[in-house]
């Protein structure tokens, strides 16, 4: 249990009047008094420091001690609120555990030295840790000189209300030096006087004495009340104890009877003086026979002298029977505090007896869990063993299954070829040309060519490619041809699907590339992004490996005589494919034929060909090296073919390459964009010999480019989608989030365009009066930007 009180020691080095004791002229300042507080932190508190300041602080010269006893540490505490012995606990955790209830009896004490420091008084804190908070703090008092205590009082009473009481213990355990306060809710309630204070108060109280019994018999009674009450006060104010108040009452009395009979008084008060104080106290029987003696005396005194007494004598009564009352109710108070002990010792052995029978079995259940741990994880062992095994036989069986599969698709297709010649792509009529293109309309058209027009088509729920030549002549029907039978028999990740063909009308339908050609790309057409510098190391690597499958397809080598970006599409992870190999050529597989001769004059894009196929007519695959070189110059660019080799050329021997560079594809690694500038310098050599190897120089580098640019990749923030020219309000400059057609024909997002019509009436566009300011809902855009802003998050 842990009890909060105050002690404060008077200051010793003055005189009774208070005045400083003096020798040969000269002041001695006493050391300062100790006043020693006892706190138990509750609500009583604050009210027991608040009266100790106001008591002793105006007298000055005071050090206040703050002192808290907490009980001893036997136990630590579980979560499931028991209590566990130390000696069966870590000596760390005990440690902890100390510390803890060190910190916390210190925190509960931080507002009372607040209170003190608030009034500009040192204060000093003491924590003992005892289960006797009596002995406890006699013996702090003992050990730092205090010579006044201040401590809480029971709330129902004082001292004599609860003689069993803590503060009644510490009261009489204090040392006879200290003077002891009994303070409740705020006001004094009882004081234990020293033993140099008591005799002080016994002198006093006998001067008194003599002073009333030689005082004049004519003075008036309200005089004698007023000394009384006087005499009175100071008697409760310096002697709590109830034997010393029922002499103070006796000598009133007296002092009432000497008003009226010097004679009878002197009787009675000679009589009063020669009464032992403690034999009144504990001899009720005694006090009855002085009663009727005194009685005996008075007995011819005046009326009113007889009603004063009487009045007194009832006041003794009413005490007396008072403090039997007190007495009884603290026996009773004690057999229940012992009812309560003996009830919380049986439900300890109680609970101690269970937690044996939990230690034992917790102790089972450890050793059984083992057990079982230990049975588990042989089972899974073994378990994990035969899962292998049986992986591995699968996997074994898979493998075998498959490579019967193979063997036997490949023999399949060997006997199918022997047989007749495989058509590899679906026939399609006129009429699904004509329905999938919308009868080709205009707004399908997404690009025009040379020799013919590409329409964006729908097939069976499948977005594609429709190239429709422009006219059915003798050389466009063989470029049909010949671009039917390479696309037909060859596939490779990056060279351009044919999906089918219409042969009657000169048909092909490819796969839908989203984002278009790679010039449109470089050179921004549309509005479109630019691609990032490592999605072009990417795109050379790609375009590098598909010429290196077409120069090495058997039985003929394919030569495609055509390569530019604008035959190189993008998907929409900006994958490239090339396409267009209407122009191309198969070699003739004699080893001992590298070239074909050429009928005609050369064919393809000017910036593109081979300057020697150019001039003698005779092509083969560094034919596509010198055009591949040229796509990596416009890589690195993005500026047309034309001149671009003395460009590049210059920028590289003046060592100032990033001049030149595009600056929309971020920051270039610059040395590993010297490398591929020069790399696409060398494949556009004038002379086929000065040309690198594909296969062998070529697509090596460009394997190691594209790793750095891998890495660049993952390490870049996700590029931000720009959304297409038609998403976009005219009025806000942003996406739309409602479009709606007006009457003149444009599409405005819904508040702008209301917006506008407030305080305008011709169109935002054309500036034309309009007719009318309804707005339609546009349900086909609406549904392309929802789908936009969705493949966008």
């Amino acid at each position: 249990m842990i009890f909060a009180g105050f002690a404060v020691s008077q200051r010793s080095g003055r005189a009774m009047d208070g005045s400083e004791i003096t020798g040969e002229g000269v002041n001695f300042s006493p050391p300062p008094s100790v006043v020693g507080i006892a706190i138990s932190g509750d609500k009583n508190s604050k009210y027991i420091v608040r009266w100790a300041l106001d008591k002793f602080v105006p007298e000055g010269n005071v050090f206040f001690k703050l002192i808290h006893v907490r009980p001893r540490i036997t136990g630590v505490p579980t979560p499931m609120g028991s209590r566990i012995p130390i000696s069966q606990v870590r000596e760390d955790v005990v440690a902890a555990y100390r510390k803890e209830m060190e910190w916390q009896a210190s925190e509960k004490l931080v507002p009372y030295k607040k209170m003190c420091a608030s009034r500009k008084m040192q204060v000093d804190v003491v924590l003992v840790e005892s289960d006797d908070v009596a002995d406890a703090i006699a013996e702090e008092v003992a050990k730092s000189a205090i010579s006044n205590l201040v401590l809480g009082a029971p709330s129902r009473g004082i001292f004599k209300r609860k003689q069993n009481g803590l503060s009644s213990k510490i009261s009489a355990c204090t040392p006879r030096f200290c003077t002891v306060y009994a303070v409740s809710k705020g006001k004094l309630s009882s004081v234990r006087a020293s033993d140099a204070e008591s005799v002080e108060s016994v002198k006093y109280e006998n001067s008194d004495t003599c002073s009333v019994s030689s005082s004049s018999s004519n003075t008036s009674s309200s005089q004698t009340g007023t000394d009384r009450g006087s005499v009175s006060s100071n008697s409760h104010f310096r002697s709590p104890s109830l034997p010393m108040q029922r002499f103070q009452a006796l000598t009133n009395i007296n002092q009432t009877l000497l008003s009226t009979k010097k004679n009878s008084n002197d009787t009675i008060h000679s009589r009063c003086q020669s009464q032992d104080l403690g034999s009144f106290v504990t001899d009720c029987q005694s006090w009855t026979s002085d009663q009727a003696s005194t009685s005996d005396v008075v007995t011819d005194y005046s009326p009113e002298s007889q009603a004063t007494f009487n009045l007194e004598l009832e006041k003794l009564r009413i005490e007396l029977r008072h403090a039997k009352g007190m007495y009884a109710m603290a026996q009773s108070e004690t057999i229940d505090a012992s009812r309560k002990i003996y009830n919380l010792n049986k439900l300890r052995l109680e609970e101690a007896v269970r937690l044996k029978e939990i230690n034992s079995m917790e102790e089972k259940a450890i050793i059984s869990a083992t057990q079982e741990k230990e049975k588990y994880e042989s089972a899974k062992k073994e378990a994990d063993y035969m899962r292998e095994c049986v992986k591995r036989e699968v996997a074994h069986r898979r493998e075998a299954e498959m490579q019967a599969m193979h063997d036997a698709k490949e023999k399949e297709k060997l006997e199918q070829a022997l047989v007749c010649p495989v058509q590899q792509y679906q026939k399609f009529s006129w009429d699904e040309i004509v329905t999938s293109t919308s009868s080709f309309s205009e707004d399908l058209k997404i690009g025009m060519g040379a020799y013919g027009t590409v329409y964006k088509g729908n097939f069976h729920h499948t977005t594609a490619a429709v190239k429709v030549l422009h006219s059915i002549e003798n050389r466009q029907t063989k470029q049909f041809q010949q671009e039917l039978e390479i696309l037909s028999k060859i596939r490779h990740p990056h060279l351009l699907l044919l999906l089918g063909a219409c042969p009657d009308h000169s048909c092909l339908v490819y796969e839908y590339m989203e984002n278009g050609s790679l010039e449109d790309r470089l050179l921004q057409k549309n509005g479109t992004p630019p691609i990032p510098w490592f999605e072009r190391f990417r795109i050379a690597w790609e375009v590098a490996s598909t010429l290196v499958f077409l120069h090495s397809t058997k039985p003929k080598p394919i030569i495609h005589r055509d390569l530019k970006p604008a035959n190189i599409l993008l998907d929409h992870n900006l994958v490239s494919k090339i396409g267009d190999v209407g122009l191309a050529t198969m070699l003739n597989s004699d080893p001992s034929m590298s070239s074909i001769y050429s009928d005609t004059g050369p064919v393809g894009t000017l910036s593109y060909i081979d300057p020697e196929y150019q001039r003698t007519g005779i092509i083969s695959p560094q034919s596509d090296v010198y055009a591949f070189g040229m796509v990596i110059l416009q890589l690195l660019t993005a500026k047309p073919a034309r001149a671009i080799t003395h460009l590049v050329e210059t920028a590289v021997k003046d060592k100032n390459l990033t001049d030149v560079l595009d600056p929309k594809a971020g920051h270039w690694p610059m040395e590993e964009t010297r490398q591929l500038a020069e790399l696409g310098l060398s494949c556009a050599e004038l002379r086929r010999r000065d040309r690198p190897d594909l296969k062998e120089q070529v697509v090596p580098l460009l394997e190691r480019l594209k790793e750095v640019a891998d890495t660049a990749k993952n390490s870049a923030p996700p590029v931000q989608c720009l959304p297409p020219n038609h998403f976009i309000c005219p009025i806000l400059k942003d996406v739309m989030d409602e479009p709606c057609v007006a009457a003149d024909g444009y599409t405005y997002d819904r508040k702008a365009i209301e917006k506008w019509f407030e305080e305008n009436n011709n169109s935002p566009m054309t500036n034309l009066p309009l007719p009318n300011k309804d707005v339609i809902l546009n349900y086909t855009l609406l549904s392309a930007i929802m789908e936009w802003k969705t493949r966008k998050q």
